[in-house]
This record gives C-alpha cells, sequence and structure tokens, in this order.
C-alpha cells in the first residue's frame, strides 16, 4: 500500500516538473517573438555613409609675381604653379595660362587669361556665364552667380555648382578695360558633392584669396 502512494506521489511530483519546463519553454518563445516582433516594428535610423577624415593643413600664402605676366596674386604654399596650353579644351592664345596644383587632393585651379581689345569685353563675359551654366545644364543640380568686387578695385562673378558637377567653383575677374581672368576648381577624381565637400569647402577659400589680392599690371 505505501509503495503505491510513493509511486503515485513520484509520478505526480515528474508530472509536475514536466509541467514547469513546458511553462518555461512556451514563456521564452513567447519572450523571443515580441524582441522579434518589436525589433521588426520599431523606428531604425541607418548609420549616415561615412568617408575618411582628410587632414587639413595650415592656410599660409606666398605671392605669384612672375616677370612678364599682367597680373600677380597670392596663392597657397601648398600649391603648385604650372603652366598651361589648354584650358576647357581649347589652346592658349597667350603665354599667360597657368595651373595651380594641389596634389595632396588631386585638385586643380585652371586660370586663363585674355586681353580685352583683343578680345571683345561682351564677349568674354558671355563665354565666362556660358562655360558655368553648361555645367549646370548637364550635371549641377543648381548654379548661384555671385557679382563681386575686390578690395583692388576689380569685379568679377563666382559661380557656385550644386550637386555631382565636375567643378564646383569658377569665377571671373576683370577691370573691365585691359585685363580679364577665368578661373575654375576642378578635382581629377569622380565628382561627389559629399565626400568631396571637406576639400572644396577649403580650398574655396583659397580661390577667394587669390581674387582678393590679384593685382593687374
Amino acid at each position: 500500500m505505501k509503495s503505491d502512494k510513493a509511486g503515485n506521489l513520484k509520478s505526480a511530483m515528474d508530472q509536475t516538473k514536466s509541467s514547469k519546463k513546458l511553462k518555461s519553454y512556451v514563456a521564452n518563445c513567447l519572450l523571443l517573438t515580441a524582441i522579434f516582433i518589436w525589433s521588426c516594428n520599431s523606428d531604425y535610423t541607418p548609420r549616415p555613409r561615412g568617408y575618411f577624415k582628410i587632414d587639413l593643413p595650415k592656410k599660409e600664402y606666398r605671392v605669384f609675381d612672375q616677370t612678364g605676366y599682367p597680373y600677380t596674386f597670392e596663392y597657397p604654399i601648398y600649391g603648385n604653379i604650372v603652366k598651361d596650353s589648354l584650358f576647357f579644351d581649347k589652346r592658349a592664345e597667350n603665354p599667360y595660362w597657368i595651373n595651380i596644383d594641389f596634389p595632396r587632393f588631386n585638385g586643380r585651379i585652371h586660370i586663363s587669361y585674355k586681353e580685352i581689345g583683343k578680345n571683345k569685353f561682351d564677349s568674354l563675359v558671355n563665354d565666362a556665364f556660358t562655360m558655368s551654366y553648361k555645367q549646370h545644364t548637364y550635371k549641377a543640380s543648381a548654379i548661384q552667380a555671385e557679382p563681386f568686387k575686390t578690395p583692388n578695385g576689380s569685379a568679377g562673378v563666382y559661380f557656385t555648382l550644386k550637386g555631382n558637377a565636375a567643378t564646383s567653383n569658377q569665377f571671373f575677374i576683370t577691370d573691365s578695360v585691359k585685363h580679364f581672368l577665368r578661373g575654375a576648381l576642378y578635382f581629377a577624381v569622380t565628382p561627389n558633392a559629399d565626400s568631396l565637400q571637406p576639400v572644396n569647402d577649403f580650398l574655396k577659400k583659397d580661390v577667394w584669396h587669390l581674387i582678393n589680392t590679384l593685382k593687374w599690371r
């Protein structure tokens, strides 16, 4: 009799343990399901695309004052002056066309010079606008034309192009009597406005420094 009671008690205890294990298993399954459902329905903000950090040099300038050239200006010490024979696929009409190369940034400021008188002033201005807006039509998403006047009495227009254009910064500067100079900042890389933005902003200050220190001879 005692043996039967012991057997019944043991069987009841085994059933209780099995029941607890089953409840624990079910509870864990429900918890995992709830977490899965919550994670699928929760707001998720993807991490923005990152780019390599670019170490920017300290800004220091030196004077370009080459004998025989009709202009002088200040440019960064991390830039190199190189004579150029082409500008926007056009052959130079005089020896005063140059580039300012920035090797560490794969960048370059193209500079062309034309003499008013040999060229009509209105035509030079129209060509500068046409060249800038041609970039806008095909690649840039927007363009801003900003007239300016320099401390040395010259005037011009600065073109800022938005989007993945080959150049985001172009300008022309003139005394409207004899001298007309046009420039554009280019990068020898696949255009990407986001990744180039830090370098663009950095070199744009140098372009403006060139403009504001330019003098005619």
